[in-house]
C-alpha cells in the first residue's frame, strides 16, 4: 500500500519503511520553534530537565507577537528568551529591527525547506507544509522535551485529499481557496488529519498562496496542511535554502480518509463572518456591513504579494473616512521592497497606518484593539470572539483583495465594486 506525504515524511524521520494512520512513532527533528508568547514557559520546562540543547543550529526563537515590547511584561517575555539564546548560542534567534513574524521569516530565510518535521510552540507552525514539509503545532512541555531529545512523538494522522483543479481569476488569492474548503468541511473537518494538495490547479497557486493556505490548515482542526514538491517550490527554496533537501510526493496508491474537490475557476471573493472561520460567505452575498477597521499583515497574509495587491487597490484613493486601516509588512526584507516599491508611500498617502513586522492585533496584542461594538475586516486567520479585542467586536476574515477595498468603501466590499 502505498503512503501520503505526510506518511512519508514521518516513516522516513523514524527510521521506518512504512507507518499508517493511527500508529505512533518517534522521530529526530529538523527544526523547533517557539516565540515571544510559547517560548518561556517552555524554557522554565527546559531548565526542569538538566540538558544542554540538542543542536543549537536546530532551534528557532522569534519574540514576535508582543515585540517591539509593548509593556513591561512582554519585555521581561523578551529578555528571557534573549538570555536563553546567548547563553546556548542559538543561531536562529531574530528580535526587533532583525525580525520578521515568524511563520514568514522562516521560509523566507531559508531555515524550514521540503521533507523536513519541524514543530513549533504555536499552533500556525503547520504553514511549512506550503514547502513540502511537515510541520505542526505542540505544546510548550513537548517544545522543551524537543529542545533538549531533538526528538517528539507522533500519532500518523489520516489524510484529506484537497484535489484542485481550474484556474484563479485575479481577484482570488489563496485565502479565498483556504476560506472556501474550511466553509465546506467546517472547524473541525480535519481534526487530526493532514491536507495533503493535489490536481492542476495547484500549479495556479504561488507559494504566497500555498503559504496562506497550510498556515490555516490548523483552522479545520488539521495537524498539517501539505503542498507537492513542483518548479514553484523549486524556484522558491533554491534561491533561500543552502542545506541539503529531500521532497516527498504521494504514492499513487496513498489512502486517503476523503477527497474534497474545489475548482478554482469557480470562486469568488469570501469572507468568513464572525466568530468561526467555517462561517464562509461571498462577498456578494453578505449585503451592507459598515466597518472601522482593516488589518493587513499577520503571518496569514503579510508577505510580499499581499502588499502588492493592496497597493494596487489603493494607488491613488483613500481610504473611507470612517476606517482605520493597518498594515503589518510580515518581515524587515518585506517592509525594505515595498518601499522599493513605493507600496509604502502609497499605504500613507491614503491614509493608512504602516508598522514594524509584529503579530500585534492578530491575537489582539496592541496596534489595533478593537472597541466594543466596533467592526474589522483583517486578513488574519481567526475571528473568535475577543480575538482583536472587546468581545462584543467583529472580525471578518478576508484575503488582501476584499480587505483593500472594503477600507476604501467603508464596508466589507471587493475590488469590483471600486
Amino acid at each position: 500500500m502505498g503512503m501520503t506525504m505526510s506518511e512519508k515524511i514521518l516513516a522516513k524521520h523514524a527510521g521506518l519503511d512504512f507507518v499508517e494512520p493511527g500508529q505512533l512513532v518517534v522521530c529526530p527533528l529538523d527544526m523547533v520553534l517557539a516565540n515571544d508568547v510559547t517560548g518561556p514557559p517552555s524554557i522554565k520546562e527546559f531548565e526542569k530537565i538538566g540538558k544542554p540543547v540538542f543542536d543549537a543550529e536546530k532551534i528557532a526563537l522569534i519574540p514576535d507577537h508582543f515585540q517591539p515590547a509593548k509593556d513591561i511584561k512582554s519585555a521581561d517575555l523578551a529578555k528571557s528568551m534573549r538570555d536563553f539564546a546567548r547563553k546556548n548560542k542559538i543561531k536562529h534567534y531574530y528580535e526587533a529591527g532583525r525580525v520578521g513574524i515568524e511563520h514568514v521569516i522562516l521560509p523566507e530565510f531559508g531555515i524550514v525547506a521540503p521533507g523536513m518535521l519541524t514543530i513549533g510552540a504555536d499552533s500556525h507552525t503547520c504553514t511549512y507544509g506550503a514547502l513540502n514539509g511537515f510541520s505542526t503545532g505542540v505544546g510548550t512541555t513537548d517544545l522543551a522535551v524537543g529542545m533538549a531529545t531533538g526528538k517528539a512523538w507522533f500519532k500518523v494522522p489520516e489524510a484529506i485529499n484537497v484535489h484542485l483543479t481550474g484556474k484563479k481569476s485575479r481577484d482570488i488569492s489563496g485565502k479565498d481557496v483556504i476560506l472556501t474548503l474550511i466553509g465546506k468541511i467546517g472547524v473541525d473537518g480535519a481534526l487530526y488529519k493532514a491536507l495533503e494538495f493535489s490536481g492542476e490547479g495547484v500549479a495556479e497557486l504561488s507559494m504566497t498562496d500555498r503559504l496562506t493556505i497550510s498556515n490555516m490548515a490548523i483552522e479545520a482542526g488539521a495537524k498539517a496542511g501539505v503542498f507537492p514538491f513542483d518548479e514553484v517550490t523549486r524556484f522558491y527554496v533554491d534561491t533561500r535554502v543552502t542545506k541539503n533537501y529531500e521532497p516527498v510526493a504521494a504514492d499513487e496508491d496513498a489512502k486517503y480518509s476523503s477527497t474534497v474537490e474545489i475548482n478554482l475557476s469557480e470562486l469568488k471573493p469570501v469572507v468568513a463572518l464572525p466568530h468561526l472561520p467555517e462561517n464562509v460567505k461571498p462577498v456578494e452575498e453578505v449585503g451592507e456591513i459598515k466597518i472601522d477597521q482593516v488589518v493587513i499583515g499577520s503571518c496569514t497574509n503579510g508577505r510580499l504579494e499581499d502588499l502588492e495587491i493592496a497597493a494596487g487597490i489603493l494607488k491613488g484613493r483613500k481610504i473611507s473616512e470612517n476606517v482605520r486601516c493597518i498594515i503589518i509588512p510580515g518581515s524587515q526584507a518585506i517592509y525594505k521592497e515595498a518601499m522599493r516599491c513605493h507600496w509604502i508611500e502609497i499605504f500613507i498617502d491614503a491614509g493608512c497606518v504602516v508598522s514594524c513586522p509584529t503579530c500585534g492585533p492578530c491575537l489582539g496584542g496592541y496596534m489595533g484593539i478593537l472597541s466594543a461594538g466596533e467592526r474589522c475586516v483583517s486578513t488574519t486567520n481567526r475571528n473568535f470572539r475577543g480575538r482583536m479585542g472587546h468581545v462584543d467586536s467583529e472580525v471578518y476574515l478576508a484575503g488582501p483583495h476584499v480587505a483593500a477595498a472594503s477600507a476604501i468603501l467603508g464596508k466589507i466590499a471587493t475590488p469590483a465594486e471600486i
